[in-house]
């Protein structure tokens, strides 16, 4: 009969893998769990002076936020009738469509639609390539007009405007 040896090399004792149950720190999971460890001595709690202190950069956001719903005077300007219709006889008189129009000032043609309509915000420079594509002077969003002593004081009998003062004057 063969003589046959069983090995010796290999351990067979129990393994842990992860947390160690014997080294294992009890740690409370409840509030109620660390007011009990609190009164039996075991657990010292430390307050951190400062902490939590980027609560004020959220708390201005609400302040914020209702200035701009009280106020009344934010009022987005529109197109002006006179300038849509101005946009649309030119194009019209050109014998061009919105999309042609609006593919010349490269542009979607929703903007056009939207200029033609006067629902969009006026932009000077989508204006000023739709003048020079249609050819046309149309008529600008004009500002809104001072009062009447401001608007004088500085003319010299309203003969000159604008511009710096003249030398030999």
């Amino acid at each position: 009969m063969p003589n046959t040896s069983v090995q010796t090399g290999q351990d067979w004792g129990a393994v842990n893998v992860g947390r160690a149950s014997a080294n294992r720190v009890n740690v409370p999971k409840s509030a109620l769990g660390v007011s009990r460890m609190k009164a039996m001595g075991l657990v010292q709690t430390e307050r951190k002076h400062g902490a939590g202190g980027n609560a004020s950069a959220h708390s201005g956001a609400g302040v914020n936020a209702r200035k701009i719903e009280e106020s009344d005077d934010l009022k987005i300007s529109k197109v002006d009738k006179n300038l849509s219709k101005a946009i649309q006889q030119a194009r019209m008189a050109k014998k061009m469509t919105q999309k042609e129009l609006a593919t010349k000032i490269n542009e979607k043609p929703q903007v056009v639609g939207e200029y033609e309509n006067g629902k969009a915000v006026p932009n000077g420079q989508i204006i000023s390539r739709m003048e020079r594509i249609l050819g046309t002077k149309l008529p600008r969003p004009g500002k809104k007009p001072k009062s009447k002593d401001t608007a004088t004081a500085g003319t010299a009998g309203g003969e000159t405007r604008g511009g710096p003062a003249k030398r030999g004057e």
